[in-house]
């Protein structure tokens, strides 16, 4: 069996590699060897509790962005039936990089949003690499909108580096697209269910992740930047990415206790990777749970629990119109004044 080895699952790697050799031992002669079978098994269980218990915010980055970690489409082939995928957002095409349409779960009519990586090196050049354009932030709100009309609740898969940064994708309007995005979800008269299954990034997450609830799967990070992002800013070096993933706080642990996400799902020990079918079946009774309490809100209701709850995150500090004048006063004299010859 092939797998997949992070830097910082080396030492499974190699306990994996003694059980293989020992299982071709046994298929190949009439021999015995169950007992060191169990015995390997139970140190790589041991070895990955150990492992996975004490992970930086550097490496649930790296799991999130795992090869094998199972991505938007399959998430929807597994907990979803009859799946209607639609396409295109009736200005300029259709993005590829986010996939929409309905499907039902357990009998229940969704409508669901996701972007999606690519499983491949040519299906991620053609999704591209789950970046979206300002299509598909306006194919998903089309079909928002379609939800809205017909009551269907919404359900939002994240899993994105962010939205693409290209020069094309500004002409066209990527920051308004993902703008109005923001503006139309806030009143959306539906349910709207959100979870960050991978990478979280910026406003490309932001853009589909206004929602009544919104989760995190326990090996993704959210955050307004990528770690090597930040490094390549603060230090003009990929090299500290590690350092700037620490110093975000962008795990989900540290959103929840933010207050920014409403919870976490905890994956399979390894990772959602290591046993999809698993986490298939976790976050298909999660959302199942979470409709039924929504359903029973009335959209007015439900429209102000979802902008206060929006409205509650941050800090800030309010000064009365004479405070405001005095602080700028106060600025204005503590900024030193530049003669003409300054360059």
């Amino acid at each position: 069996m092939s797998m997949v080895f992070l830097d910082f699952e080396k030492p499974l790697e190699s306990l994996y590699e003694q059980l293989e050799k020992i299982q071709q031992v046994g298929e190949k002669g009439d021999v015995d060897v169950s007992p060191m079978t169990t015995e390997l098994e139970k140190k790589i269980n041991d070895k990955r509790k150990e492992i996975y218990n004490n992970l930086t915010g550097w490496q649930r980055v790296q799991l999130s962005r795992h090869p094998e970690r199972p991505y938007t489409y399959h998430y929807i082939k597994s907990i979803t039936s009859s799946f209607v995928e639609l396409h295109g957002d009736r200005y300029f095409k259709d993005d590829k990089a986010i996939v929409g349409g309905l499907g039902k779960i357990d009998g229940r009519t969704v409508v669901i949003i996701g972007h999606q990586k690519g499983v491949n090196t040519k299906m991620r050049q053609y999704r591209n690499f789950g970046m979206a354009n300002p299509e598909g932030y306006r194919k998903a709100l089309r079909l928002m909108k379609l939800a809205e009309r017909f009551g269907f609740p919404v359900l939002s898969l994240i899993d994105t580096p962010g939205a693409y940064p290209g020069l094309e994708a500004e002409q066209r309007g990527q920051a308004e697209a993902i703008a109005r995005n923001l503006f139309e979800m806030a009143r959306l008269e539906v349910p709207i269910l959100c979870y960050v299954i991978g990478e979280g990034a910026s406003g490309g997450a932001i853009g589909v992740g206004l929602g009544d609830r919104v989760f995190m799967l326990e090996n993704t990070w959210y955050s307004v930047i990528s770690p090597e992002s930040c490094s390549s800013i603060l230090w003009r070096s990929w090299d500290y990415k590690e350092v700037a993933a620490e110093q975000l706080k962008l795990t989900a642990e540290h959103m929840f206790e933010f207050g920014l996400i409403d919870g976490i799902i905890y994956e399979p020990l390894g990772g959602a990777h290591a046993n999809s079918a698993e986490m298939m079946d976790i976050l298909k009774k999660h959302i199942l749970k979470e409709l039924d309490m929504l359903c029973e809100i009335d959209k007015d209701e439900l429209i102000d629990k979802r902008i206060n709850k929006f409205a509650q995150m941050g800090r800030f500090k309010e000064l009365e119109p004479e405070a405001l004048e005095e602080e700028v006063e106060d600025s204005d004299e503590e900024t030193p004044k530049q003669s003409p010859d300054d360059n």
